[in-house]
């Protein structure tokens, strides 16, 4: 029991003032024979609290201490009124983990960690090419004019900070596998390790490590003879370096916010400024990253020859309407390869469609459900044998211009539409600047052909051979012509 300040003096006057017997002080005090005799003689102070005995808490072991550390990971990336309180986590404990303990000693432990632990790391040093560290990260762009969300692909190598960024649609694990080959690719060599977190494009299960990599990770890790390591659960610190690229990524290169046509408008712009940041020197180095790149040349593994397919590579037969199913979605092919059985190579970012190895389809994949894309040209020689198809034909209603299409409908014959199909299949959006000056198929091809004629240089290989004239000067002279 605690003890006031007038209570411990009086003890100690009367100890050096008077005859006074512990007894007698505890008599007049109206206290305990023990309390004074522990302030007696001055060798304890009640200003200062005994520590503990060191007792371990056998409750909170270390499973129960990562999940608490989880937890408190997790609320750095929620609102700041949706946070665990100490409570909330002594509840989940219980009904996750199967915790006995009581909820004291959680909060005890969930108070020592919000002061002690989220701040202090051990510092970390790599040799060159020893490890590169990935992570996710997410930024808002104008794409083909509309505002939308994309994830971005960070590597960066420990030891020069050298770093590749690249953007896609999905973090799904095609992207993964992908982003990886192509940040490889981007340093020239593969290092030791590879550092990642546990999300569930490389972990199948388990987490830090005990996590197992998916069995694609681990073909490509084999292909590439790196070491994959996870992180433990919520411990960002753990690839530090990456999670500080993926914030300077995004306050440097995505503000203000890019305004783009394709996703490979913006991966080449991220590629520039992946290479222009070699020359920026790191606070505390000596050397620029560039510099410090170069260091690791002759230290990373070698590309293999043979470039690891990241794609989800599936085997389709085309339906009746030469359309394949991919992903929730249908693509076109060419009006031949009905009823075939294509192959479907799905990457982060595109839909490539073959038939016995030759590229017969391209498509930005589509990651929304139940949407069809068509390319006019896979269906025009169909549409050419059946032109009355014209006035209902689903690739023309949902692939030309709208101005087109108007067009396309006040023309006299199936027939004439579709020669201005073909002509604009031919030549592109050209056609449509002169709508306005043609009424019919021969007006528009006229305007269209003219126009192209006129401003493009007509080569020949016929050569022309002039005439040597100056042998009639002799006639002027009254000479014999030869």
């Amino acid at each position: 029991m605690a003890i006031a300040m007038e209570i411990y003096e009086k003890i100690r006057y009367y100890r050096e003032h008077t005859d006074f017997s512990q007894r007698n002080v505890a008599k007049i005090l109206g206290i305990s024979r023990n309390t004074v005799k522990k302030y007696w003689k001055g060798q304890t102070v009640p200003w200062e609290r005994k520590p503990g005995s060191g007792r371990k808490n056998d409750i909170i072991t270390d499973e129960v201490k990562s999940f608490i550390i989880m937890c408190l990971e997790s609320d750095k990336k929620a609102p700041q009124k949706q946070h665990h309180t100490a409570h909330k986590i002594y509840e989940r404990l219980v009904a996750e983990c199967g915790f006995e303990g009581c909820e004291a000693s959680v909060r005890r432990t969930v108070a020592e960690l919000r002061c002690n632990t989220h701040d202090i790391f051990v510092p970390l040093s790599y040799d060159p090419a020893e490890a590169v560290q990935v992570d996710w990260g997410e930024a808002t762009v104008i794409l083909d004019g509309c505002k939308q969300k994309i994830q971005i692909w960070c590597m960066r190598e420990c030891y020069s900070g050298d770093i590749f960024v690249t953007a896609f649609y999905r973090q799904n694990e095609e992207s993964f596998l992908e982003g990886i080959v192509k940040g490889l690719e981007h340093f020239g060599g593969t290092p030791q390790k590879i550092i990642f977190d546990n999300a569930r494009v490389a972990v199948k299960e388990g987490f830090g490590h005990h996590a197992k990599a998916t069995d694609k990770y681990l073909a490509l890790a084999a292909h590439y003879s790196f070491r994959p390591v996870f992180c433990n659960p919520a411990q960002g610190h753990e690839k530090g370096l990456v999670e500080g690229l993926v914030g300077l990524v995004r306050r440097n290169f995505f503000v203000p916010v890019p305004n783009i046509s394709t996703i490979e408008e913006l991966n080449t712009k991220l590629l520039e400024y992946c290479n222009m940041y070699r020359c920026h020197r790191i606070s505390g180095k000596s050397m620029t990253v560039g510099e410090m790149a170069e260091n690791c040349k002759g230290h990373w593994i070698p590309l293999p020859p043979y470039r690891f397919d990241t794609s989800n590579t599936i085997q389709v037969k085309a339906d009746d309407f030469s359309l394949v199913r991919f992903d929730h979605n249908k693509y076109s092919v060419p009006y031949q390869y009905s009823s075939k059985t294509i192959t479907v190579k799905g990457s982060g970012n595109k839909v490539i469609m073959l038939f016995c190895g030759k590229t017969i389809a391209e498509y930005d994949r589509d990651y929304r459900h139940d949407k069809t894309h068509y390319r006019l040209e896979h269906y025009i020689g169909l549409i050419e044998k059946r032109p009355r198809s014209v006035y209902n034909a689903s690739p023309i209603k949902e692939t030309v211009p709208r101005e087109l299409y108007g067009f396309l409908m006040k023309l006299d014959s199936p027939k004439e539409i579709v020669k201005v199909l073909r002509l604009y299949i031919d030549t592109g959006d050209e056609l449509l600047k002169h709508l306005s000056y043609a009424d019919s198929y021969d007006t528009l091809y006229a305007c269209v052909i003219g126009k192209t004629v006129n401003n493009a240089p007509i080569e020949t290989s016929v050569k022309i051979i002039l005439p040597d004239l100056k042998r009639y000067d002799s006639l002027l002279k009254g000479g014999d012509a030869v």
